[in-house]
Protein backbone atom coordinates (compact mmCIF):
# COMPACT_ATOMS: atom_id res chain seq x y z
CA UNK A 1 0.00 0.00 0.00
CA UNK A 2 1.28 3.16 -0.79
CA UNK A 3 2.18 5.87 1.84
CA UNK A 4 0.75 9.53 1.99
CA UNK A 5 2.21 12.10 3.61
CA UNK A 6 -0.43 15.04 3.46
CA UNK A 7 -0.41 18.48 5.42
CA UNK A 8 -3.65 20.36 4.93
CA UNK A 9 -4.69 23.24 7.99
CA UNK A 10 -8.74 22.58 6.95
CA UNK A 11 -10.14 20.36 9.20
CA UNK A 12 -12.82 19.42 7.31
CA UNK A 13 -11.38 19.12 4.03
CA UNK A 14 -8.38 17.37 5.35
CA UNK A 15 -10.85 14.49 6.92
CA UNK A 16 -12.56 14.35 4.08
CA UNK A 17 -9.59 14.06 2.02
CA UNK A 18 -7.91 11.53 3.99
CA UNK A 19 -10.79 9.51 4.33
CA UNK A 20 -11.47 9.50 0.15
CA UNK A 21 -7.57 8.47 -0.16
CA UNK A 22 -7.64 5.52 2.36
CA UNK A 23 -10.82 4.34 0.55
CA UNK A 24 -8.59 4.05 -2.49
CA UNK A 25 -6.10 2.27 -1.02
CA UNK A 26 -3.46 4.77 -0.11
CA UNK A 27 -2.41 5.01 3.82
CA UNK A 28 -2.33 8.69 5.10
CA UNK A 29 -0.97 10.15 7.50
CA UNK A 30 -2.38 13.73 8.07
CA UNK A 31 -0.71 16.68 9.76
CA UNK A 32 -3.07 19.70 10.13
CA UNK A 33 -0.38 22.31 11.44
CA UNK A 34 3.19 23.49 9.06
CA UNK A 35 5.14 23.38 12.69
CA UNK A 36 4.46 19.61 13.11
CA UNK A 37 5.39 18.65 9.44
CA UNK A 38 8.91 18.08 9.21
CA UNK A 39 9.49 16.21 12.45
CA UNK A 40 6.21 13.92 11.46
CA UNK A 41 7.70 13.02 7.72
CA UNK A 42 10.82 12.53 9.83
CA UNK A 43 9.27 9.77 11.88
CA UNK A 44 7.73 7.59 8.68
CA UNK A 45 8.40 6.09 5.66
CA UNK A 46 6.58 7.71 2.73
CA UNK A 47 6.09 7.48 -0.77
CA UNK A 48 4.35 10.63 -1.83
CA UNK A 49 3.59 13.89 -0.20
CA UNK A 50 0.67 16.48 -0.61
CA UNK A 51 0.95 19.85 0.83
CA UNK A 52 -1.15 22.60 1.35
CA UNK A 53 0.84 25.99 0.72
CA UNK A 54 -1.17 28.29 2.61
CA UNK A 55 -0.60 26.57 6.40
CA UNK A 56 -0.26 27.97 9.87
CA UNK A 57 3.45 28.71 11.32
CA UNK A 58 5.20 27.34 8.28
CA UNK A 59 3.75 27.40 4.63
CA UNK A 60 4.45 24.37 2.45
CA UNK A 61 7.11 25.57 0.07
CA UNK A 62 9.22 25.52 3.14
CA UNK A 63 8.37 21.85 4.29
CA UNK A 64 8.67 20.63 0.43
CA UNK A 65 12.09 22.24 0.89
CA UNK A 66 13.06 20.69 3.83
CA UNK A 67 11.56 16.76 2.85
CA UNK A 68 13.53 16.79 0.06
CA UNK A 69 16.49 17.65 1.34
CA UNK A 70 15.53 14.69 3.79
CA UNK A 71 14.26 12.77 0.65
CA UNK A 72 15.00 13.88 -2.81
CA UNK A 73 13.65 11.52 -4.65
CA UNK A 74 9.87 11.83 -2.88
CA UNK A 75 7.16 13.43 -5.09
CA UNK A 76 5.49 16.37 -4.08
CA UNK A 77 1.96 17.48 -5.02
CA UNK A 78 0.86 21.63 -3.55
CA UNK A 79 -2.63 22.32 -3.00
CA UNK A 80 -3.66 25.71 -2.98
CA UNK A 81 -6.69 28.24 -3.03
CA UNK A 82 -3.95 30.71 -4.83
CA UNK A 83 -3.20 30.85 -8.88
CA UNK A 84 -0.97 32.98 -8.63
CA UNK A 85 2.23 32.09 -11.49
CA UNK A 86 4.75 33.41 -9.06
CA UNK A 87 3.82 30.51 -6.61
CA UNK A 88 3.14 27.89 -9.46
CA UNK A 89 6.34 28.16 -10.54
CA UNK A 90 8.22 28.59 -7.08
CA UNK A 91 6.35 25.12 -6.31
CA UNK A 92 7.99 23.90 -9.76
CA UNK A 93 11.60 25.62 -8.49
CA UNK A 94 11.18 23.13 -4.96
CA UNK A 95 10.40 20.11 -7.35
CA UNK A 96 6.85 19.11 -7.83
CA UNK A 97 5.63 17.19 -9.53
CA UNK A 98 2.29 18.83 -9.86
CA UNK A 99 0.00 21.83 -8.23
CA UNK A 100 -3.37 21.50 -8.26
CA UNK A 101 -5.22 25.21 -7.52
CA UNK A 102 -8.40 24.52 -5.12
CA UNK A 103 -11.37 23.58 -5.73
CA UNK A 104 -10.74 21.01 -7.82
CA UNK A 105 -11.64 17.55 -8.66
CA UNK A 106 -11.05 14.72 -6.34
CA UNK A 107 -10.81 12.53 -9.21
CA UNK A 108 -8.46 14.35 -10.99
CA UNK A 109 -5.93 14.41 -7.96
CA UNK A 110 -6.78 10.51 -7.68
CA UNK A 111 -5.62 10.44 -11.42
CA UNK A 112 -2.73 12.53 -10.56
CA UNK A 113 -1.51 10.31 -7.68
CA UNK A 114 -2.04 7.16 -9.84
CA UNK A 115 -0.14 8.46 -13.26
CA UNK A 116 2.88 9.32 -10.42
CA UNK A 117 3.01 6.32 -8.41
CA UNK A 118 2.86 3.94 -11.73
CA UNK A 119 5.81 5.67 -13.31
CA UNK A 120 7.91 5.12 -9.68
CA UNK A 121 7.00 1.70 -9.52
CA UNK A 122 7.83 1.04 -13.19
CA UNK A 123 11.43 2.74 -12.63
CA UNK A 124 11.97 0.48 -9.57
CA UNK A 125 10.97 -2.45 -11.52
CA UNK A 126 13.30 -1.95 -14.66
CA UNK A 127 15.38 -5.28 -14.51
CA UNK A 128 18.72 -3.56 -15.32
CA UNK A 129 20.80 -0.15 -14.18
CA UNK A 130 20.56 2.20 -17.11
CA UNK A 131 23.61 3.93 -16.59
CA UNK A 132 24.96 6.95 -18.85
CA UNK A 133 28.75 8.35 -18.76
CA UNK A 134 28.74 12.16 -19.39
CA UNK A 135 32.34 13.84 -19.25
CA UNK A 136 33.31 12.76 -15.59
CA UNK A 137 30.12 12.15 -14.54
CA UNK A 138 27.72 8.57 -14.56
CA UNK A 139 24.37 9.00 -14.23
CA UNK A 140 22.30 6.09 -12.98
CA UNK A 141 18.81 6.56 -14.21
CA UNK A 142 17.24 3.26 -12.26
CA UNK A 143 18.72 5.28 -8.88
CA UNK A 144 18.40 8.57 -9.88
CA UNK A 145 22.40 9.75 -9.28
CA UNK A 146 25.00 11.63 -11.16
CA UNK A 147 28.14 10.40 -9.64
CA UNK A 148 30.86 12.88 -10.50
CA UNK A 149 33.79 11.14 -8.81
CA UNK A 150 34.25 13.68 -5.69
CA UNK A 151 30.16 14.29 -5.23
CA UNK A 152 27.12 12.00 -5.63
CA UNK A 153 23.92 13.67 -5.80
CA UNK A 154 20.24 11.95 -5.91
CA UNK A 155 18.03 13.71 -8.94
CA UNK A 156 13.97 13.72 -8.20
CA UNK A 157 11.84 11.55 -10.48
CA UNK A 158 11.52 14.34 -12.91
CA UNK A 159 15.29 15.94 -13.18
CA UNK A 160 16.15 12.13 -13.62
CA UNK A 161 13.81 11.43 -16.76
CA UNK A 162 14.92 14.62 -18.43
CA UNK A 163 18.60 13.98 -18.16
CA UNK A 164 17.30 10.28 -19.25
CA UNK A 165 15.71 11.97 -22.69
CA UNK A 166 18.51 14.50 -22.95
CA UNK A 167 20.95 11.61 -23.02
CA UNK A 168 19.30 8.59 -25.04
CA UNK A 169 19.81 12.01 -27.46
CA UNK A 170 23.11 13.04 -26.89
CA UNK A 171 24.36 15.62 -29.49
CA UNK A 172 20.88 15.72 -30.74
CA UNK A 173 17.87 17.68 -30.28
CA UNK A 174 15.42 16.57 -27.53
CA UNK A 175 12.26 18.56 -28.63
CA UNK A 176 10.87 20.72 -25.70
CA UNK A 177 6.82 19.58 -26.47
CA UNK A 178 8.43 16.19 -26.53
CA UNK A 179 9.44 15.81 -22.98
CA UNK A 180 6.42 17.85 -21.75
CA UNK A 181 4.00 15.35 -22.67
CA UNK A 182 6.34 12.50 -21.92
CA UNK A 183 6.91 13.87 -18.49
CA UNK A 184 4.78 16.63 -17.93
CA UNK A 185 1.44 15.47 -19.43
CA UNK A 186 0.71 18.50 -21.27
CA UNK A 187 2.54 21.19 -22.86
CA UNK A 188 0.93 24.40 -21.24
CA UNK A 189 2.85 27.45 -20.20
CA UNK A 190 3.70 26.68 -16.56
CA UNK A 191 4.93 23.21 -17.50
CA UNK A 192 7.32 24.66 -20.33
CA UNK A 193 8.37 27.09 -17.45
CA UNK A 194 8.81 24.00 -14.78
CA UNK A 195 10.41 22.17 -17.37
CA UNK A 196 12.81 25.29 -17.51
CA UNK A 197 13.64 25.50 -13.79
CA UNK A 198 14.75 21.62 -14.31
CA UNK A 199 17.22 22.29 -17.20
CA UNK A 200 18.63 24.71 -15.02
CA UNK A 201 18.95 22.31 -11.93
CA UNK A 202 20.72 20.02 -14.53
CA UNK A 203 22.75 22.24 -15.79
CA UNK A 204 23.97 23.42 -12.01
CA UNK A 205 24.97 19.48 -11.57
CA UNK A 206 27.33 19.66 -14.58
CA UNK A 207 28.57 22.29 -14.06
CA UNK A 208 31.94 21.20 -13.08
CA UNK A 209 33.10 20.04 -16.45
CA UNK A 210 33.52 22.16 -19.50
CA UNK A 211 32.88 19.45 -21.98
CA UNK A 212 28.88 18.74 -21.19
CA UNK A 213 26.70 21.16 -21.86
CA UNK A 214 22.93 21.88 -22.07
CA UNK A 215 22.07 24.13 -24.48
CA UNK A 216 18.61 25.67 -25.44
CA UNK A 217 17.84 26.14 -28.97
CA UNK A 218 15.32 28.88 -28.90
CA UNK A 219 11.42 27.86 -29.87
CA UNK A 220 12.59 24.20 -30.42
CA UNK A 221 14.28 22.32 -27.25
CA UNK A 222 17.57 21.11 -25.78
CA UNK A 223 20.39 19.45 -26.86
CA UNK A 224 22.85 17.42 -24.35
CA UNK A 225 26.14 18.33 -26.16
CA UNK A 226 29.18 16.11 -25.24
CA UNK A 227 32.44 18.14 -26.40
CA UNK A 228 35.15 15.39 -27.86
Amino acid sequence: MNKIFFVEDDLSFGSVMKSYLELHDYQVTWVDDGKYAVDRFKSGSFDMAILDVMLPHVDGFTIGKEIKSILPSIPIIYLTAKNLKEDILKGYGIGADDYVTKPFDSEVLLCKLKAIMSRMHADEGTNRSEVYHLGKYKFNYRFRTIDGGESKVTLSPKEAGLLRMLCQRKNELLPREEALKKLWGDDDYFTARSMDVYVTKLRKFLKDDPTIEIKNIHGSGFILEEKL
